[in-house]
This record gives structure tokens, sequence and C-alpha cells, in this order.
């Protein structure tokens, strides 16, 4: 009885984090609608004064939306693939997601040239080298997690090559600096319009995900002990992989390079939870929300200039990282 009674107060206080970690978010976003180089005013908005509504639904509406749900998409993700993985230090660049849609970004920005050429090369490119890695481990027949891991290493080695490639024959004064600059991140040419079919696809992606949240927990035990629970191992990491990197690619094809979120967010959920279950990936998902929107509004509020988002993910997940890998070091 005393177990139950426990059990039912842990999960209250799970479901109370995340319903405090939501109000955070409406507080950041309804800051992100009112911060910026324009000043808007809710007076100004409801009058429906013609540059404020411009302003408000051209820009800061569309990118506080892509905010919300790339941050979403990137904790989701991040813990699916930390999950299925059993490695706390695994991200949307393990299996090549990241550089894959680096190389195709920098080829839209070569030789197509519009901003929703370059949305569909880096998503091409993160498909591309999602399908090479997984094609690489499927010659593994022993099922460990291993062979995916060294496969998408040696996709991201191949992008990177194509990637300095496409670098040195770059006009330096311009689309060098497009290409590096789409590689720090950004939400400034976040539109409603060029949102659509990424975001639909997003939503399917996430609903897949937690209907199959039940066996993304199972994959986080032993393959032998998932087997005898039902589960073909082999099939739905495959699956879940695809499904998540469709997620990964929406995001990123849109927002570039955006770093940490997807590694930080699901260890901050894990320290507040202290399990894995469903609850965590919840809280996991607003936490990439909250981190992404927060570090949106800095990139636009510090200086004269906007600054890339990775900046501000960067300045939180790089020292948190160096934790990590000395407490796991003092662990062993």
């Amino acid at each position: 009885m005393k177990h139950s009674t426990d059990l039912l107060t842990k999960h209250k206080s799970e479901y109370f984090t995340c319903i405090i970690t939501g109000v955070i978010l409406l507080a950041l976003v309804i800051c992100s609608l009112f911060i910026g180089k324009y000043p808007l005013t809710l007076q100004g908005i409801l009058q429906d004064e013609g540059m404020q509504r411009n302003v408000f639904w051209t820009l800061r509406f569309s990118r506080t939306i892509m905010a919300v749900w790339g941050g979403l998409c990137l904790g989701i993700t991040g813990f699916t693939y930390q999950t299925i993985f059993r490695n706390p230090l695994s991200s949307p660049d393990i299996i090549g997601v990241s550089s894959g849609a680096s190389a195709g970004a920098a080829a839209g920005i070569l030789f197509l040239g519009s901003s929703l050429a370059v949305t569909l090369s880096a998503f091409f490119g993160a498909f591309c080298a999602v399908a090479v890695a997984l094609m690489l481990a499927s010659l593994d027949r022993t099922g460990k997690n291993s062979s995916i891991v060294l496969s998408g290493i040696a996709v991201h080695a191949l992008a990177q090559t194509v990637l300095m490639s496409l670098k040195l024959v770059a006009d330096p004064e311009k689309e060098l600096a497009s290409i590096e600059y789409w590689m720090m991140g950004g939400l400034n040419n976040i539109s409603l319009y060029n949102m659509k079919i990424p975001a639909v696809l997003c939503i399917i992606s996430m609903c897949v995900l937690f209907l199959l949240h039940r066996q993304i927990i199972l994959l986080s035990a032993d393959s032998a002990e998932a087997k005898m629970l039902g589960v073909d191992v082999r099939k739905m990491q495959l699956l879940i992989l695809l499904v998540s990197t469709l997620a990964v690619a929406c995001t990123i094809s849109l927002t570039g390079l955006i770093s940490f979120i997807g590694l930080l967010a699901p260890h901050i959920a894990r320290l507040i939870t202290k399990n894995n279950q469903k609850t965590t990936m919840v809280l996991s998902g607003l936490m990439g929300a909250v981190i992404l929107s927060f570090a949106d509004i800095l990139a636009r509020s510090v200086a004269s200039t906007e600054l890339p988002i990775s900046i501000f993910t960067s300045l939180i997940g790089a020292p948190f990282l160096i934790c990590l890998v000395i407490k796991r070091s003092h662990v062993r």
C-alpha cells in the first residue's frame, strides 16, 4: 500500500514538473512575441496597425512557433537516441543527420540559391546520410548498437569531406559566409510559408514516437530482454531511428545546425524525474523548447545585430557536457 502511495506521489510530482515547465515555456513565448528590434505593443496588434501586424505575423509569430516546435523535436529525438543507443552522450549527430544536412545545405547555397532550395537540400542531405549509415549498419548481423554508431561516424567523416570540398569552391565573400552562418543556426529566415510541409511531417513523426514510447523504453534494456518481451529489436530500432531522423531533418533543414539541445534537454529531464519513462520524454521536449526559445530571445536582444543561436546553446551545453564526462569518469 505504501509503495502504491509513493508511486502515485512520484507521478504527481512529475506531472507537476511538466506543468511548471509548460508555464515557463508559455512565459518565454509571450516574451518572444514582443522582444526584438522593432517595438510591438499589444494595443497596436489588437488595433490592427499595418506595420505592427506585419511584423507580428511575418516575423515574430513564425519564429516563436519554430523555436517551440524545433526545441520539442530536438528534445524528444535526443531522448529517443539516448534511450535506444543506451548512451547518454548520443545525439542526432551520432548517425550523421547534422553533417549530412550541412553538406546538403552547402550544395543548395552553391548551386541553387533560393532559401526554399537550401531547406530542401539540407533535408535531402540529412536523409541521404542516414540512409547510408543504416545501410552500412545492416551489413553487421550481430545486432549491436555499436555498428550503427560506427556507421554514423564514417558517414559524418564522409559528409565533412564533401562539405570542405564545397567550401573550397565557394565564393569567400558571399557563398562561404552563407554556409558558415547556416551552420551556426538561426531562426531569422523562418516564415509560415516555408514551415508548412516540415511542420506536418514533424507532427506526424512526434505522434508516431509517442505511440511507440513503450517500445522505445524497452529498447533501453538488454536486447535479449527486449526480445523476450516481444520486441523485434532490429526492425523496431530502424523504424524509430527513421522517424526520429525525419523529425530532426525537418527541424534543422529550416533552422540550420543548433548545438547541444538534443543532448542537454533529456539529461535535465532525467535529473528531475530520476527515471526514463513517458513523462521524461515529454519533459525532454518541453526542456528543449524552453532552451531554444530562451536562446532565440538572447540571440536577438543582447547585441545590436542578431547573433547565431548556437552561441548561446553552446554556452549552456558545453560546460554541462564537460561535467557529465567528468562524472562518468569518476563513476568508472
